[in-house]
């Protein structure tokens, strides 16, 4: 069998095992020996293409893979969407009563629908802050 063929075997091996435990520990060296399977079959010979499986090995395993790592747990700078609405400040435009089913605030300069989070009304032209946004509703707190 070609060296090249072992070394397509060891990739798929290490990208099967990559995987399976989802760590990329063996990633790099599934890499590496897809990198030496295409050295050998260029012709770098048996030396040059152990030494690039290796070498490159190592070095994916020490430059790359604490960068991935570090991406797996970095969690999402930018909240979008109504996340992004959660603190914010808003107005009272109509006297929120929870009872009754009315009220509405302005948030960002949107009008949303609002209920109080105490279930206490709050008066028109009250400053208030978002503590959850449920639908289409957003459940506000006197400031």
């Amino acid at each position: 069998m070609d060296l090249w063929a072992i070394f397509i075997v060891l990739a798929v091996i290490f990208a099967v095992g990559e995987i399976a435990t989802t760590s990329f520990f063996l990633g790099p060296f599934a890499i590496s020996a897809a990198l030496a399977a295409i050295a050998d079959a260029a012709g770098a010979g048996v030396v040059a293409s152990w030494t690039i499986f290796v070498i490159g090995g190592a070095l994916l395993l020490t430059f790359v893979r604490p960068i991935a790592r570090r991406h797996l747990y970095t969690p999402p700078q930018i909240r979008t969407g109504t996340a992004a609405l959660q603190g914010a400040s808003g107005v009272v435009l109509e006297r929120i009563v929870n009872d009754q089913g009315v009220g509405t605030v302005r948030i960002n300069g949107e009008v949303w629908t609002a209920r109080s989070y105490d279930e206490q009304p709050i008066d028109a032209g009250a400053k208030v802050q978002v503590v959850e946004i449920r639908g289409a509703t957003a459940l506000v707190t006197d400031d």
